[in-house]
Formats: C-alpha cells, sequence, structure tokens
C-alpha cells in the first residue's frame, strides 16, 4: 500500500479552512434572489410557459356599460349655401388685383379694379339723357306760359309733359345703370371697383392681372363663410341604420386629435356609391377657426342601444404590430397571448375593450412587463 506524504494532507487541511473562512464574509444578494422566471415557448407562439407565474400579479376584467358607436373617415368641405360668388356686371380689363387665392377678406373689401368700355357708354348714355332732359324741361315751362296765353291747345302742352316725363325717367334709369354698374353718375370714370360683398375666404380664383373679365360670365372670385363646415363622411351600406338624421356626431381632426367637436347629421345620401357601398353623410359643424377645408377628420356616432364592454387596467393591454393583447392564463404555468380590440381610455388608468375577453377573465396586470421578461 502506497503512503500519501503528510504534507499533502497538511496542505488539503488548509485549503480547508481558507475556503470555509471565505463563508463567513458578505453574503451574495444575486445568490439570494428569486430565481429567474424560466420560458418556455410552445409551437403555438402564442403559448408561453414560465417557471414562476407568480411573479406577475392578474388582474380581473370588468364590465362596463356603453352606448353602442360606429367610427368613420370623413373630410371637412365648405357649406356650399355658404360659398358666396364674386360677379362683374361690366366687361373689360383687370387693371388691379387686390386679393388672392386663399386670403381672408371683409365685407366691403377693394377685391379688383376693371377698366371697361360698357362704363364709358353708360357715362355717355347719361349724359345724353341729362340734356334731353333739360331740353324738355325748358320745352314744358314755354309750353305752360304759351297755353296761359292762349297760344297753343291744351293737347299741346300735355305733350310737353309727356316728353319731360320721359326724359326724367330715362335720367333715372341711366344713372341706376351707372350705379349697378358700381360708379357714382356725378364722378365720371372708367373703371369699374369690384368689392367682397361678404366676409370670408377665397376658396376660388377665376382671375389674373391684365385677364379680361365678361359680364355676367366666369366668377373672377368666390368667397366662401367658413365660420360653419360641413363634414361629409362614408358610411357603408350594412353601417347606415347607426345613422340618422339630427343625430349628433363626435368629430376629431387627424390634426389636432385632442380636440372634439360637435356636429348634427343634415343629410344621408340616397344614392350608394356603386364601388364602395358607401352613402354620402353630411355634418354640419361649427368651426372655432382650426377647421381647414380639406382636412381629414374621424367622426363618431353614438347610437341608442346599451351594450356591455370589458375594461381592463391599461397597463394590460400590449401594443404590438398595430395590434392590442392580453395575457391570459391557460393552467399549468402557461400563458396565451390574446388578441383584443381596444375601445376608448376610461378614467382610473382603465382601457375599454370590445372584443377579444369577456368580463371576468383573468389577465396579466402589467402585459409589457411580462413580454420583457418572457423575451429575456
Amino acid at each position: 500500500m502506497r503512503r500519501v506524504p503528510c504534507r499533502v494532507f497538511t496542505l488539503a487541511f488548509a485549503a480547508t479552512l481558507v475556503l470555509g473562512g471565505c463563508g463567513n464574509g458578505k453574503s451574495d444578494p444575486a445568490a439570494e434572489a428569486p430565481p429567474p422566471a424560466q420560458v418556455e415557448h410552445e409551437q403555438d407562439g402564442s403559448v408561453i410557459t414560465v417557471d414562476h407565474p407568480e411573479q406577475f400579479p392578474l388582474a380581473t376584467a370588468a364590465a362596463h356599460n356603453s352606448t353602442s358607436e360606429l367610427v368613420v373617415t370623413g373630410v371637412v368641405a365648405p357649406d356650399v349655401s355658404r360659398n358666396v360668388p364674386v360677379i362683374s356686371l361690366a366687361s373689360g380689363r383687370v387693371v388691379d388685383i387686390r386679393a388672392r387665392l386663399g386670403d381672408t377678406v371683409q365685407k366691403g373689401q377693394l377685391l379688383l379694379t376693371v377698366r371697361s368700355t360698357d362704363v364709358s357708354g353708360a357715362y355717355s348714355d347719361y349724359r345724353k339723357a341729362v340734356a334731353d332732359e333739360t331740353l324738355a324741361n325748358t320745352q314744358l315751362d314755354r309750353a305752360k306760359d304759351l297755353y296761359a296765353h292762349g297760344a297753343i291747345s291744351m293737347n299741346e302742352l300735355q305733350i310737353a309733359q309727356d316728353t319731360e316725363d320721359k326724359a326724367t325717367v330715362d335720367v333715372e334709369t341711366a344713372a341706376e345703370h351707372l350705379r349697378l354698374l358700381g360708379n357714382d353718375p356725378d364722378r365720371p370714370n372708367s373703371v369699374v371697383d369690384i368689392f367682397a360683398p361678404v366676409s370670408g375666404v377665397i376658396t376660388d380664383q377665376q382671375v389674373t392681372n391684365a385677364a379680361g373679365v365678361q359680364a355676367l360670365g366666369a366668377n373672377p372670385f368666390t368667397i366662401s363663410d367658413v365660420s360653419q363646415v360641413w363634414v361629409v363622411c362614408d358610411v357603408y351600406e350594412n353601417d347606415l341604420a347607426n345613422v340618422r338624421l339630427g343625430d349628433m356626431a363626435e368629430i376629431r381632426l387627424n390634426a389636432y386629435p385632442d380636440q372634439v367637436f360637435r356636429g348634427a347629421v343634415s343629410n344621408i345620401g340616397e344614392i350608394l356609391d356603386p364601388t364602395l357601398r358607401t352613402a354620402k353623410v353630411r355634418i354640419e359643424v361649427r368651426n372655432p377657426g382650426l377647421m381647414r377645408l380639406g382636412m381629414f377628420v374621424t367622426a363618431t356616432f353614438r347610437g341608442q342601444k346599451q351594450e356591455v364592454h370589458t375594461e381592463v387596467p391599461a397597463t394590460a393591454v400590449l401594443h404590438l404590430q398595430d395590434r392590442d393583447w392580453v395575457f391570459v392564463p391557460a393552467g399549468d404555468k402557461k400563458f396565451q397571448r390574446v388578441e383584443i380590440a381596444g375601445g376608448n381610455t376610461l378614467p382610473g388608468n382603465m382601457q375599454e375593450v370590445t372584443s377579444g375577453i369577456k368580463p371576468g377573465t383573468q389577465i396579466v396586470q402589467n402585459a409589457l412587463v411580462f413580454q420583457n421578461a418572457t423575451e429575456q
């Protein structure tokens, strides 16, 4: 039998003492922490197995009473009844433009000036009518004097009176024509100033500098009063039963999602789009100044029917790839990832769920923490 030197036993004993002495130092916090969750993914990617499910607190989905709602898209359009054309009653050439497309104008503001031969001809007719009226008045005075002295008959006096009356009518007509063209009969001028008939925004312009203008032709400008606008929405045929005349709708602009406006349904189109199977629904909305023509909006119609939805803590919903998910215990340390349809945000940091789970369902209280733990 081979002997082991005593020196070897001594070294081994010393090493044992050193290791035992190290155990008397400070404890390792990492060694005392609970073991990390061990994740095992099933063949079904929506099922996740964890070793310590107690690390993830659960919450219970509750019932939430709400009314049915329909959300559609639309666009801001001008109220046609508030579109006012700017017309010119005189033909001519534009010599000055004081406003442009998109400008906000006030009633009575000068928009453009037109040099017109129509005005020149109207002044010529007016001056001729004044001269004829002066002559007719003089002849009437002479006829009255002659009749008083028996020099002419009553018939001749009546003819003179009729001539003077017609001359007066001609003067009044020529003067009114000038005023209609926008000119003062007492201030001869060959140009016409065209003013804004109402206050609003210029939404159409059909004239430029040095362009020709035809009397009662194409409108140089169109002014729209945008204090009241239309929101025109497309509603699918299957959803038309949820929209009625007079119903109130909530309007949200894509540009200002936090602002909510309200309007009333004033018209439901009688003709469906043959391709999309949608009807145009018109909502009249008062514009506080944020709405611009052509903006995209979402409109929400709330029905009279009461519905029972589900509400869960907002932290229990995981937003992933443009979808909403929750994690539901599936027994035997397993969790099922379930897709839901989220609704409105509720007070108390709660989230409405319209489909996917029912009230009373157990779900993971913090979906983001669970997701991060399972991905490690």
